[in-house]
């Protein structure tokens, strides 16, 4: 197996991959090289026909699979983006696909899963529990196991996108690449390595799931006892065992980025690039902030968008709170008339916005002397916010802020 990742198998694979893969042209970053100091593109796989990346290692795999192993039936586990991938290809080539997906997936990657005719079984909480049963079913069943990472196969259609990123950007200087199990990540820093040794490659982890980290500092695959990240597309507990030879070798760094850093990154795709980016794909937009680099050509691969509008509603409002966009404030004051129309006028002369109002009339025994007014605001962001507060304060009325719930 050692001489799986070959230029020739990628040059192969990109040439399959080609007739089921849109077009994912980088994507110049004014915003984002602004803030780094660097000239940042985006690898926009999210706009790929599934919604990510994943169809290219799921399609590839498939074209190598006897017709004996398709008509058996496929069965795969993931946490939605292999899933589709794999729902997909199956789709393509008259197969019957099963995926087993963790409880916690998203619905619109369950429900876009059983739109290419695959059949779903809802199974464990994190992808490593999901994995068990599909390969429990697969033996039980005869079905022909397509691993969603830990095989050099899948990996290597994946890779395929660095080959369109060096025909694009010839001269890139660092690629950063999304880590779950390390199937991309594996597929991408080989070729590049193989097209220009001097590129470097950095995978991107997020802290609740820093398995490749680990399993680097311990030389040896490692398993983490558990996953805690709302990047559920890399919440893998243990990275592949065929792919951590590759990574080991062919990437230079590994970062991890915190959930609250997604978040924002969230915010920052929507309002700038106006692209919807699932929490795992953001992985690459956050570490931008952890290279110590300047004047450096840097792609992010954006891995994938499949993100359920619930979710999305969370990570905004999430988003606004912590950069100061909306903030709640706690005032007291007498229980009498005009009270709350003087504390409007405070807030409308330095042009805040109100959302919501809670009035608690309980929190004093003397509610002629305290009467708790919580006042939800939209601001333009921390200094404004600042204004506001002090505002109130010159007013008498010792605002505080408190936790917002929206």
């Amino acid at each position: 197996m050692a001489d799986m990742l070959t230029l020739e198998r990628f040059e192969e694979a990109s040439e399959v991959v080609g007739k089921v893969t849109l077009e994912t042209k980088l994507v110049y970053s004014e915003y984002l090289s602004a803030q780094t100091g660097n000239r940042v593109y985006l690898k926009p796989e999210n706009m790929q026909f599934t919604g990510a990346y994943k169809l290219r290692g799921a399609y590839y795999k498939m074209s190598t699979l006897t017709k004996e192993e398709r008509d058996k039936g496929l069965i795969t586990a993931s946490a939605g983006n292999h899933a589709q991938g794999v729902a997909y290809a199956a789709k393509c080539y008259g197969a019957k696909a099963t995926i087993v997906m963790p409880t916690t997936t998203p619905l619109m990657k369950v429900n876009r899963t059983k739109s290419y005719g695959a059949e779903v079984v809802l199974y464990g909480d994190v992808y490593d529990e999901a994995c068990k049963k599909a390969l429990e079913l697969s033996e039980e069943h005869g079905y022909t196991f397509i691993h969603p990472f830990d095989d050099l196969t899948v990996a290597t259609g994946q890779g395929t996108i660095a080959m369109e990123i060096v025909k694009e950007l010839p001269l890139v200087d660092y690629i950063l690449v999304p880590v779950g199990g390390g199937g991309l990540a594996t597929g991408v820093s080989t070729l590049a390595k193989l097209l220009n040794p001097k590129i470097k490659v950095i995978g991107v982890e997020p802290a609740g799931a820093n398995c490749l980290q680990e399993s680097l500092k311990a030389g040896k695959v490692v398993t983490l006892p558990g996953v805690n990240t709302i990047a559920d597309g890399t919440a893998v507990k243990t990275p592949g065992s065929k792919l951590f030879p590759y990574l080991a070798e062919n990437l230079d760094d590994v970062i991890t980025v915190e959930d609250e850093e997604l978040v924002v990154a969230f915010l920052d795709m929507v309002e700038n690039h106006k692209m919807v980016v699932e929490n795992s794909g953001l992985l690459t937009v956050a570490a931008l902030k952890h290279l110590n680099v300047k004047d450096k050509r840097i792609v992010s691969i954006l891995s994938g968008g499949n993100m359920d509008v619930i979710t999305m509603s969370s990570v905004v409002q999430q988003g606004l709170i912590m950069r100061d966009r909306i903030f709640t404030v706690s005032v007291l004051l007498p229980d009498k008339p005009g009270e709350l129309s003087r504390v409007a006028k405070v807030i409308a002369e330095e042009s805040g916005n109100v959302i919501k109002l809670e009035h608690n009339q309980f929190v004093s025994i003397n509610r002629n002397a305290a009467v708790e007014l919580r006042i939800t605001l939209e601001a333009f962001g921390t200094e404004h916010k600042a204004r506001i507060m002090e505002a109130l304060e010159r007013e008498g009325y010792k605002p505080k802020l408190v936790r917002t719930n929206i």
